[in-house]
This record gives structure tokens, sequence and C-alpha cells, in this order.
């Protein structure tokens, strides 16, 4: 069944009959969930179930659960982790640093999987800079380009050996930002060899991956007019070129402030520049009612790559106490302990 090329929110932790209606109609590709749709354990399965009955199809089902500050999943009982940045910090050679990290996102994805949720918004690879705003800090494993790389990987392991998909964010690096793109638009003045030779190598050394998730970031030395998410220059010289990302590339969110004009123009900017599917999560109809009627079918190589996206996603299912007791293990050696 064709899908449309965007990701939509619904409002609440059951999904209402108007709700069911538009996405059977509209057919997004996928459904993001937010701390607002998550009760608990039972009422979360229910509502991933109805999600993809709405569009008749096993549609991708993604979540914020990055450890640390970005949790969606407070209010149910269960493993969450630390911020990325804990595992470079704790002493831990390079090979149990991995493990570590492996072992966090095996647990995280092995609750997601038990969900019902499938795609998990990890790792961050940006490189913050010290004079950064802190939106990035702790969520980023390191300042160090190939560490940040290596964490990065094991993250995208341990998630995919319980059966989720990662996405590497923010493509092409958002560690360098002076302000917080959720408020207002970032503006990097680097230079083209000072990017190519930092911020983007994390996302070079893990092209790989399934999927990506674009910056809210004006790119000067590249694009000094459009933020990466709508730059047709960032997305086909950097992004798809230097950096060499030919998994499916997705937006980070559309209600951010640091994009401008109405919610369908945002879309059909990002759409044009190269991005194969917008996300927009704030679960009001009437927005995503907009986005959707900018977005088209998914058509040629976004197609394409949301197929590839789809099948890279392990079938086990591995059993959360039992992983969320390994990770436990591994954070005891941490500074402080287990969170």
């Amino acid at each position: 069944m064709s899908a449309r090329a965007c990701i939509l929110g619904c409002a609440g932790p059951e999904l209402r009959p108007e709700e069911r209606a538009f996405f059977a109609d509209a057919r997004p590709w996928g459904f993001i969930l937010f701390a607002r749709n998550c009760r608990t354990p039972e009422q979360m399965r229910r509502l991933c179930g109805s999600l993809r009955d709405a569009v008749g199809r096993e549609a991708p089902i993604l979540i914020d659960e990055e450890g640390g500050r970005v949790s969606r999943l407070r209010a149910l009982a269960g493993y969450g982790g630390p911020p990325a940045a804990v595992f470079a910090q704790a002493g831990l050679s390079e090979d149990d640093m991995q493990n570590a990290v492996r072992a966090n996102y095996r647990a995280i994805g092995a609750r997601l999987a038990a969900l019902g949720v499938d795609v998990d918004c990890a790792p961050v690879l940006d490189l913050p800079a010290a004079d950064a705003d802190p939106v990035i800090g702790d969520r980023a494993f390191s300042r160090k380009a190939g560490q940040a790389a290596r964490l990065g990987r094991a993250c995208l392991e341990g998630l995919e050996a319980a059966g989720v998909s990662g996405v590497i964010k923010h493509v092409p690096g958002h560690g360098r930002a002076r302000v917080d793109s959720h408020k207002a638009l970032p503006r990097v003045s680097a230079s083209a060899d000072a990017l190519g030779a930092h911020d983007f190598l994390p996302f070079a050394v893990l092209k790989d991956a399934a999927m990506a998730m674009t910056g809210h970031v004006v790119y000067e030395a590249f694009d000094p007019q459009n933020p990466a998410t709508e730059s047709q220059i960032v997305i086909n010289e950097v992004i798809r070129g230097r950096i060499g990302f030919d998994g499916l590339l997705m937006s980070d969110d559309l209600d951010m402030k640091a994009l401008a004009g109405r919610l369908g123009e945002r879309a059909a900017r990002a759409l044009r520049a190269g991005c194969d599917v917008v996300l927009q999560c704030n679960g009001d109809l009437d927005c995503m009612a907009e986005v959707a009627g900018a977005a088209p079918l998914l058509a040629g190589k976004a197609l394409q790559r949301a197929h590839a996206a789809r099948r890279r996603a392990a079938a086990a299912r591995i059993d959360p106490a039992q992983a969320a007791a390994e990770a436990e293990s591994w954070l005891a050696r941490l500074p402080g302990g287990a969170p």
C-alpha cells in the first residue's frame, strides 16, 4: 500500500475516531510518539496497534528515547539509561565503552520493542562546541569525532539487536549551534574545511545507517540562506555528497521555530530540498492535515530508501528484564553507579 512522505503524531494516549479516519485517508509513512502518548505498557501497545491498523500496514513507529534527559517514557516503569556523554567520561577502555553503550541501547531497544515501537531517534552524533547552546550537551557521546562515531555505531548495534532501528542525528551536525533550534534559527560560520574535518566525520563513518535526521541549522560556508533541512545545496553536496549518506533522510520536527512560514510551506521546502520524509510532531489534526497536504506519496528513490529502512529492522525480540540487568551491570561501573 502506498504511503505519504510524512511522519505524524497523535494527540493523546488513545487514537480518536477523527484521527483514525484522517490517518486512513492521509496514509503517513510513519508515526512518532511523545510523553503525552505514553501512560502504561498495555496502553502503548494498544495505541501502536491502532495506528498501524489505521493505515493498514506495519508502519514504523518512532520515539525519542535517547536516555538521560530526552526520554518519553518517564511515566512508565522500566529501564531508561543515562545521558550519552556519561560513557566517554567513565574511564573505561574503548572496548568496554562500546560494550557498555551497546548493552545500554540493547536494553532501551528491548523495552521499546515490547511496547510496539520499532524506531528510536538515536544516536546523537553532534560534536558539541565549548560555546554552543546546551540543547545538545550531554545528549552527545563525545566532542571527539572518532569516539562519537564508535559509540554511535555501538548504539545502532544495540538497538538493532533488539529489533529496533536507529536514526543518526542531526546531520550534518548541530554541535556548533549557539541557539536552540526549537526556539530560533542557528547559524554556523565555520569554514567548509573545518566542518568537513570535524563535524561531518561521525556521520560519514555511519553513512550506512538506515535513517538520518536533519538539523535546522544554516551552514554559511555552503548555503547562507537556508537551513540544512530546506537546502538543496546542503542535502545534495554535503549529506548525500561529502558525507555519502544514502539512507532515508527525514527532517527534524517542522514545528520548531528555526523554520519560517506555514507548516505546509515548510514541508514543501524540505521535500523539494531533498528530504525523503518530513516529521511533524504536535498531534494537532489541522497541523497534520496541512503537512499531509504538502507531502506527496512516496515514489522513486525516496520510496526505495523507505523500503530499505524497513528491511533493516531486525526481527529479534529480547527479554527487556534480561537486557536491563546486563545494561545495569555495565552502568554500575560508571561514575556514581547506575542511574
